[in-house]
């Protein structure tokens, strides 16, 4: 059975402390009773300085502070210095503040700053409870998804230090289990399938596998199948006799010259019959004719093969060999579109400018909305040339060219309709709602007052 409200309202509160900097005693009495009723500790302070010494005493999860601390005061500079002092000092606990209607203006910009939310005095109970349980549980959410960013950083980083990961960027968790993945099997002496769409990295994440394999020094050969006429393939994979066919000289192919080593072969599905044949041949039992030769020759070659085919629909239509799919993927590893890890978006950008080159927020967003149907390729060359044709060493959107599809998408902005739909899922919560909405609280507030949608209607009571 649900706790309900109330149940939600008090795990929230409960153990959390709030700090309360008010010059008036009976205000502070009052948040008192109201919060402790729902197992909140309460700190109150009735002056600027006593609220500061409070902060940097104990730990404190919220603020709720007043605007004016003189009785003759009425114009907020109290209360703005206070709310300053307290973002330098404290830049992630939450502060809400108290305001008289008349000072409306001064609480909106102040929450434009980085405040969390405000309260009209006198105020109401059950909406005050609403605003400070949904800033708490931001709060928490915020701070166990640093943590777990923190852990995810830690273990990159550990990695790092044992493996030689060829400068691969990342930040999602699917790449690290990838990554994590291909240097566990670098040292397992069997072939490796790499599949994906193209230009995801598939050739990056094989040179992790060779770089820490037991044969990271010995030949490293690499040959692009799809880049080659049909005729040609067999003679580069297995090499040649003279007289083989008109005008053959003798010639080593790429598995006789990495004997010992690693071949790595991209574009695999582009393999000939006859060539997926003697593919699994030299695979099962190291051996292999040169063309237009009788003598059978050894080798002992780790192959690494890619694709951006799914070999499985290949085999069903008939154009691969099934026993050749399951002797190429004693491992695989499958790479995923950049679209699936958007995380790695925005620091594979950065690791493709060039030196003293930066991105503006709003090129950041670009990027991130972008589909990225070219993946990690299409960013590098994205990338490259936005250095080219910015006019300093900021790139903003403009340089960045991205299809005027994505410019639309750039400059859409959301209908009433889904403000006051975000505004209800975030039950009142400015920066959840603006978040929900892919907005700045800024451009929210913004887009509010040309809705004309006034700021006390974005702080619902429960029961609306």
């Amino acid at each position: 059975m649900s706790a309900g409200p109330q149940g939600s309202l008090d795990a929230s509160l409960a153990h959390r402390t709030i700090l309360v900097i008010d010059d008036s005693e009976a205000v502070r009495t009052a948040f008192e009773v109201l919060l402790s009723l729902h197992g909140a500790r309460v700190l109150a302070a009735g002056s600027p300085a006593a609220g500061l010494a409070q902060l940097a005493r104990a730990p404190v999860d919220l603020v709720i502070q007043d605007m004016n601390f003189q009785r003759e005061a009425t114009s907020g500079a109290e209360g703005i210095a206070l709310f300053r002092e307290i973002r330098a000092a404290k830049p992630d606990v939450p502060i809400v503040l108290l305001t008289a209607w008349t000072h409306l203006e001064t609480a909106v910009e102040l929450v434009r700053a980085g405040a969390a939310d405000y309260v009209a005095k006198p105020w109401d109970d059950a909406r005050l409870l609403t605003s400070v349980r949904n800033l708490l549980d931001l709060a928490s959410a915020r701070a166990e998804a640093e943590a777990l960013r923190a852990r995810e950083r830690e273990a990159r980083a550990s990695l790092a230090a044992r493996f030689d990961l060829k400068g691969v960027v990342y930040e999602s968790e699917a790449m690290h289990i990838l990554v994590s993945m291909a240097t566990q099997v670098a040292h397992a002496d069997v072939p490796v399938l790499i599949t994906g769409p193209n230009g995801v990295g598939k050739e990056v994440l094989a040179d992790i596998v060779q770089a820490n394999s037991d044969r990271a020094a010995q030949p490293y050969l690499k040959v692009n199948l799809g880049a080659l006429p049909n005729e040609l393939i067999e003679a580069e994979l297995f090499g040649t006799e003279a007289g083989a066919f008109t005008g053959a000289r003798a010639r080593t192919g790429r598995f006789e010259a990495a004997d010992g080593g690693t071949l790595f072969l991209d574009e695999l599905s582009t393999l000939s019959g006859s060539g997926q044949a003697k593919l699994l041949r030299v695979l099962q039992t190291g051996e292999f004719e040169r063309l237009g030769a009788n003598t059978t020759r050894r080798t002992r070659v780790r192959v690494i093969a890619a694709t951006n085919t799914n070999l499985r629909q290949a085999i069903r239509a008939g154009t691969f060999r099934e026993d050749l799919f399951y002797r190429l993927s004693v491992i695989e590893l499958e790479v995923p579109p950049l679209a699936e890890r958007p995380e790695d978006i925005l620091p594979l950008a950065r690791s493709f400018l060039e030196a003293g080159f930066e991105l503006t927020p709003e090129a950041g967003a670009a990027l991130m909305r972008h589909s990225w149907p070219g993946n990690v390729r299409e960013l590098q060359n994205v990338m490259r040339r936005a250095c080219l044709l910015a006019g300093g060493r900021s790139i903003g959107p403009g340089s960045l060219s991205l299809p005027t599809a994505v410019a639309a998408v750039a400059e859409h902005e959301p209908d009433r309709a889904a403000v006051e739909a975000a505004l209800g899922r975030a039950r009142g919560v400015i920066a959840q709602a603006a978040r929900d909405l892919g907005l700045s609280r800024q451009a929210l507030y913004r887009r509010m007052e040309k809705l004309g949608l006034k700021t006390d209607a974005a702080r619902p009571s429960p029961g609306n």
